[in-house]
């Protein structure tokens, strides 16, 4: 492999690339091949160097050249340790079909864009117009410029990249750090490839179908988990004028998102504010302005327009792919209707947009079974968890813990948000959990609970 500098966009400190060439179809590893953007920053203790730790920050469809650079950068509470970082060279990738690997398009245009994540349909009609829009950019990757790609960018596949990543850099096994997204990926690596398996460190967890149907609808989940949180901050600043007790902060949760249902404001109407605190509560650091945001819809005062991210016709394209490719989805508009309906009333802040009909609906069907998490393999993965995430509820974290049966250990933590290790984590017990693993191969003899801790 020959090292060199990085790309303008994600240079850093220390930080180096290089690419890896893998088979776009690994049923013909001879065939049309892709170049896999790689990043490294190496250890500064060789005598203290125990291999590579890879590393995945999430998505699907989240670029990771620059993450081993975000993951030491002390602008942040929690970096990752300076013990971590001595025992591995730290690796980053753009997975295929993302940023610097093969980048896929389906030409995604701005309206589409501003729909964000979370359409949320108020009833049936919304649903078929939501389906036929769904379709309509299902169409359009499968005739986009990239559509030879369409079928192979998969996490099965990133996955046996991340091997022949392993296999460039000469080592015989990696170790792996993977937050939201990244837990499927790591589980299916792992599930693949048991032997090539060293240190696997799962945050912020995925059930064991990864961004499946039920998967997907366990974000309505998630936000009812998280939303207390966010309430009981509002409640005790009054100073934003939306609520002094947390029922009265959840009312006017519903009040706003009806009120823009009816009559957008600022070009936010209510699947977009519904989208916009979904968004906010992935880290306490959000609540501030989510609560300035709410005051400013409420008031009639201006709000800042939110950037549009460069690549976003990239990140949505890739997202789709992978999340469409992995697993096959109902296909009947009807289906979706009832689950909408359903979750509208099962939970009310964001239910019926986390049962929308989505592109999935239209796609082909994958080339290849979805991967199956299992017991079998080395006792080497640790699991670490809060209990109340917005992405990744624990209820998809405990389902997946017990797939992995004894292959595990899970470390619960009594705190709120998206990512329970490093960054913006700051629950002791956990991060001790998790770094005490990475540098000593000690895992808890059994699933450990962290307390909370006061903020």
């Amino acid at each position: 492999m020959r090292w060199g500098p990085c790309p303008a966009e994600v240079a850093a400190p220390a930080l180096e690339c290089t690419t890896v060439r893998v088979p776009l179809d690994y049923r013909k590893p001879e065939g049309r091949q892709l170049d896999i953007a790689v990043s490294r920053l190496v250890s500064k203790n060789p005598g203290q160097r125990r291999g590579v730790l890879l590393t995945n920050p999430g998505g699907p469809g989240g670029a990771g050249l620059s993450h081993p650079a975000t993951l030491v950068n002390p602008i942040f509470p929690e970096p990752l340790p300076r013990s971590v970082q001595d025992t591995y060279d730290v690796i980053g990738f753009d997975p295929r079909g993302v940023g610097r690997s093969a980048p896929v398009t389906c030409d995604v245009t701005p309206e589409q864009i501003a729909r964000r994540n979370f359409p949320y349909p108020n009833d049936a009609a919304d649903v078929v117009r939501d389906a036929t829009i769904s379709k309509a950019l299902a169409r359009q990757c499968a005739t986009s410029a990239t559509a030879w790609m369409l079928p192979h960018i998969t996490t099965a596949n990133t996955a046996r990249d991340m091997d022949r990543i392993r296999q460039a850099l000469g080592e015989p096994k990696i170790s792996f750090l993977g937050a939201s997204y990244g837990t499927y990926l790591g589980a299916v690596y792992t599930t693949l490839f048991p032997r090539r398996s060293d240190r696997i460190v799962l945050d912020s967890n995925l059930g064991p179908g990864g961004y499946d149907r039920t998967g997907f609808r366990r974000l309505a989940l998630g936000l009812e988990d998280r939303f207390p949180d966010f309430a009981k901050f509002v409640a005790a600043n009054p100073q934003y004028g939306l609520g002094t007790t947390p029922k009265q902060v959840r009312a006017k949760f519903s009040e706003l998102a009806a009120r823009l249902d009816k009559a957008p404001a600022q070009g936010i109407d209510g699947s977009l504010f519904r989208g916009i605190t979904f968004d906010a509560l992935y880290v306490d650091a959000g609540m501030p302005g989510l609560a300035a945001k709410w005051q400013a819809l409420d008031t009639g005062r201006p709000l800042p327009p939110d950037p549009v991210p460069a690549d976003a016709d990239n990140l949505i394209s890739s997202r789709h792919h992978v999340v469409c490719g992995d697993s096959r989805w109902p296909r009947s508009v009807r289906s979706y209707q009832r689950d909408v309906a359903e979750f509208r009333m099962r939970y009310p802040l964001i239910g019926a947009a986390a049962a929308n009909i989505t592109p999935c609906a239209f796609w082909p069907s994958p080339i290849e079974p979805r991967v199956r998490i299992t017991d079998r393999g080395p006792s080497n993965v640790l699991m670490v968890q809060n209990l109340r995430d917005p992405g990744t509820p624990l209820a998809g974290a405990r389902e997946l813990r017990r797939a992995f049966g004894d292959r595990a250990r899970m470390v619960t933590a009594d705190q709120g948000g998206h990512g329970a290790y490093g960054l913006f984590a700051r629950n002791t017990c956990a991060n001790d959990a998790v770094t005490a693993f990475l540098t000593t191969g000690r895992r808890p003899a059994r699933d450990l609970a962290c307390a909370a801790e006061a903020s």
